[in-house]
C-alpha cells in the first residue's frame, strides 16, 4: 500500500487529523497546504468511491475543530 492509499483510507474512515498528518509527512508541506490537499483528495474520493464513505458530506468532519 502506498502513502496516498493510506491517506485515502484515513479520509474514508473519518480520521481527518491523521490524514492531515499523513499528507504533511509524505509531502513536507505546511498545514495550509495539507488542508488544501486533503480537500482535493476528499473530493476525488467522493466522486470515485462514494459508497466507501459512512457519512454524507454534510456530516463528515462535524466533530473536527480547527
Amino acid at each position: 500500500m502506498n502513502d496516498e492509499t493510506s491517506v485515502d483510507d484515513l479520509i474514508l474512515t473519518e480520521n481527518a487529523i491523521e490524514a492531515l498528518q499523513g499528507i504533511r509527512t509524505e509531502t513536507g508541506c505546511g498545514l495550509g497546504e495539507a488542508i488544501t490537499e486533503f480537500g482535493r483528495r476528499y473530493n476525488r474520493l467522493r466522486i470515485e468511491r462514494p459508497d466507501d464513505f459512512t457519512l454524507p458530506p454534510d456530516e463528515y468532519g462535524r466533530n473536527v475543530y480547527t
